[in-house]
């Protein structure tokens, strides 16, 4: 994600955000439709949102949201092999 945003901040704001938007809305809704579809679903949502994250605010809370309870999951999973 850092290459991208390293990509991405050397490009002219108009340019930078209307790229990000496409990037961002198409990963977004592939993996909508993955949800549906044979496909990874959740991983292109966590994608798109993390592009989207790098300009849109909503989507930046989201992700943080997302983060969170990734840990949360890590950290059962952890605790539950753990006692085996």
């Amino acid at each position: 994600m850092e290459k991208l945003k390293n990509l991405l901040a050397k490009l002219p704001h108009p340019v930078r955000w209307g790229l990000t938007m496409v990037i961002g809305f198409i990963l977004l809704i592939l993996g909508l439709i993955m949800m549906v579809t044979p496909g990874p679903g959740l991983l292109f949502i966590f994608f798109g949102l993390s592009v989207l994250a790098l300009e849109i605010e909503w989507a930046r809370e989201l992700n943080k949201q997302g983060m969170q309870g990734l840990e949360k999951i890590v950290a059962r999973l952890k605790a539950i092999f753990k006692k085996k």
